[in-house]
């Protein structure tokens, strides 16, 4: 979710957020953060409403002939430079337990939501992907940030991002679009966390929300998608 604050005055305030991750992304043969900035604005009202969020995610880039990573791997394995790109961007994987699969698999195993002085809030993810009744409750005016999980298995995942749009009485108010990069096969967990936001504040801010979170590569697979409700009120829900 990104939001931009709003008072009850009306007076809006927007400010760029400074993409940071933990996650080892895997650009260039060499592990690194992603650069850059994303602005998200949020508006009580959308022209928009009625759109998903993906309209441009249709547009697909035509992308080369997809290999498994044994034959990635003997490609062009004269090339010195090439070989040790390859060996640096595939790291310790185990090219006899994934080398024969064509398609990556990435699975989310947590979300969470973290706030400065408070415990995170683990949001549990059900396996039908839409979970019963209110998911979770954010306090107005407060900062907080989206951190999660993931595995990649079976073979380079390419271009994962996460999407998430947002509903207020049927009106989409947010869309947030956060590119976390490319990820080969490990045993160990990616760790990525969303840069910080401030939730809205005021009358028209507090109430119920619809949201849906994606999380797709690339090819346009999807391998997350959670629909779910979640509340802004004055103070943080009750434990």
């Amino acid at each position: 979710m990104g939001y931009d604050e709003k008072s009850m005055d009306g007076e809006e305030h927007s400010e760029a957020s400074k993409t940071k991750t933990t996650a080892e992304t895997v650009t260039g043969g060499e592990n690194a953060s992603q650069p850059g900035g994303m602005r998200r604005r949020m508006s009580e009202a959308s022209l928009c409403a009625t759109e998903d969020d993906e309209d441009d995610e249709e547009k697909q880039i035509e992308l080369g002939p997809q290999y498994t990573l044994k034959e990635q791997f003997e490609k062009d394995k004269d090339d010195e430079s090439l070989r040790r790109w390859k060996e640096q961007l595939l790291g310790s994987v185990d090219l006899n337990s994934v080398g024969e699969t064509l398609d990556p698999e990435v699975k989310i195993l947590s979300l969470a939501i973290k706030s400065p002085g408070r415990p995170d809030i683990i949001l549990p993810i059900p396996e039908n992907r839409k979970p019963k009744g209110l998911w979770f409750t954010l306090k107005e005016d407060s900062r907080y940030s989206l951190k999660f999980t993931f595995q990649v298995s079976n073979n380079i995942v390419s271009g994962l991002r996460y999407t998430n749009t947002v509903w207020k009485t049927g009106l989409k108010v947010d869309s947030t679009k956060e590119m976390l990069g490319t990820f080969s096969p490990q045993a160990e967990p990616y760790t990525y966390e969303i840069p910080e936001d401030t939730t809205p504040s005021g009358m028209f801010a507090r109430g119920s929300y619809a949201a849906r979170s994606k999380f797709v590569d690339d090819d346009n697979k999807c391998y997350l998608e959670i629909n779910y409700t979640f509340d802004i009120r004055k103070d943080w829900q009750s434990s």
